[in-house]
């Protein structure tokens, strides 16, 4: 796992390392040494700066340029510096190339790397005049592009940004921020490089999910078992409007080949008789229905969830009164593990949240942005300037695990936090939540007891799916079966790990 950070935990971790003997010079000298020896630096190079303690890594950087006979551009939007940074600037302010102020002096096209120490992660908001005009001439230009610490214009904490440099390379002091994978500091990043300067006491981090963390849910499979040892899993979803939803969730390709034994499928009697044609693997539970949709049946509802050691509840189901007396009576009666999904969770969203925190279930709730604002009550503005400690304190009063889907996956407990962004946007089509649920149902089956991992696990399945199935499709052209068809190359490759 990768330890990513919020800007005031860098805060406070820096402020500790400069209490416990390490002086603010030091680690800005130390920054830029390392930046300067994470790249092999080459042609015109323009550092661009601001006022700030990222401006001054940018002058240490320049300092070793020079020291080793590369004269740089120095760049300084404004004749203002913090202190440190003031006294690395007047160690290579005769030396090297420097424009203070005076724009119509750079020709960005003219520069083979530009290096990015406008803003630091303290930067909110939206960029203004001078600076806006700067970032777009650098993003229009041809040249390599470098950001230091953070991307300039990018939100540290949530990724938001109006604008902000578009980076070749993100060279993160530390620890990679938070913001780096949320909302649309995705679009900004195209690589990210850790450098280690000596700051400690990282509080609280997050963990960035890889995939040697989940070989622990891939256990090696004894002779000496069967189907049932894998999990009988349960979906219960579909309508007639909706058949394509819990189809999905069962492919074969996402439950059963995520390590799922037996995939049991309640639907519709309506929409088995259609599905059954397709279904190889899998059981069919056919539950009452009105034509298109389920019919709450105690008997068969009581049946079904007795059998299975994870139940994955809403795709397709449609948005009804009795998917909300379905859910009602699972959320008291069930005692394992239960994913709800799509109007599974706008079903949640009508109910008292006691049937949360006095459900027998341990659960797993998946939304994306529209349905956690029915969950929560926050809007969704609300949740993209925040969406960690909202998700946090969610999951924590409502003692569930949360999902939080987006460009990177938010899961949390209420305590931990890992974050998934394995994924790329053509996943964002209809059915990509399906093939999600039916990945979570099969790998809580068999690993019951580390809910949060094995959740986060199934996110990084599904977003390694879906990066695999881009490279034979395209991000505009591919569909949710296209991911679900890749599942068994993405658990191949966990696998081969061991």
């Amino acid at each position: 796992m990768i330890k990513i950070i919020s800007n005031e935990n860098m805060r406070k971790s820096d402020e500790n390392t400069i209490l416990n003997g390490t002086p603010s010079k030091e680690l800005m000298k130390n920054a830029g040494h390392e930046i300067f020896k994470a790249f092999n630096w080459y042609g015109n190079i323009l550092i661009v700066s601001g006022s700030g303690n990222n401006a001054g890594d940018g002058y240490v950087l320049a300092n070793y340029l020079l020291e080793n006979n590369i004269v740089p551009t120095i760049y300084v939007i404004k004749d203002k510096y913090s202190n440190d940074g003031k006294y690395y600037f007047d160690l290579i302010k005769d030396k090297a190339n420097v424009i203070i102020n005076d724009l119509s002096k750079i020709s960005f096209n003219s520069y083979d790397i530009i290096v990015d120490c406008i803003f630091g992660t303290g930067f909110k908001g939206d960029v203004l005049s001078p600076y806006k005009e700067i970032i777009n001439e650098i993003n229009n230009s041809k040249a390599y592009k470098i950001s230091v610490d953070i991307n300039s214009g990018l939100n540290g904490d949530n990724g938001q940004a109006s604008l902000a440099i578009k980076s070749d390379v993100t060279f993160a002091i530390e620890a990679p921020k938070t913001g780096f994978y949320l909302n649309d500091g995705k679009d900004y990043i195209n690589n990210i490089k850790t450098l280690k300067i000596g700051i400690n006491n990282l509080i609280n981090p997050y963990y960035l999910i890889e995939g040697n963390d989940l070989l622990e849910l891939f256990k090696e499979r004894k002779n000496n078992s069967n189907k049932g040892s894998y999990g009988y899993i349960g979906l219960i979803g579909g309508s007639i409007p909706y058949s394509g939803a819990i189809r999905l969730a069962e492919m074969a390709n996402s439950a059963m080949r995520a390590g799922a034994g037996v995939c049991m499928l309640a639907t519709p009697k309506s929409l088995a008789k259609i599905i059954i044609p397709n279904i190889l693997e899998s059981t069919i539970y056919p539950l009452s229905d009105d034509g298109l949709y389920i019919k709450f049946n105690e008997e068969e509802i009581s049946s079904f969830i007795k059998k299975v050691k994870s139940i994955a509840f809403g795709m397709g189901i449609g948005n009804t009164d009795d998917t909300k007396l379905i859910l009602e009576y699972i959320l008291k009666n069930y005692d394992k593990t239960l994913i709800i999904d799509a109007d599974g969770l706008n079903a949640l969203s009508k109910l008292d949240k006691n049937f949360l925190l006095n459900s027998k279930a341990k659960i797993i709730l998946t939304p994306h942005l529209k349905e956690f604002e029915r969950l929560s009550g926050y809007s969704i503005d609300e949740i993209k300037n925040d969406p960690v400690n909202l998700s946090l304190k969610y999951a924590k009063d409502n003692n569930v695990i949360l999902l939080l889907k987006g460009p990177s996956t938010i899961i949390t407990d209420g305590n931990l936090v890992y974050v998934v962004n394995k994924g790329v946007s053509g996943m964002a089509t209809a059915g990509s939540g399906d093939v999600l649920s039916g990945i979570i149902a099969a790998i809580v089956a068999s690993n019951p007891d580390n809910l949060l991992l094995s959740a986060a696990g199934a996110a990084y399945i599904n977003g390694r799916a879906g990066e695999l199935a881009s490279i034979k499709n395209s991000n505009i052209t591919m569909v949710a079966s296209d991911t679900a068809n890749n599942i068994k190359n993405a658990v191949e490759e966990i696998i081969k790990n061991k």
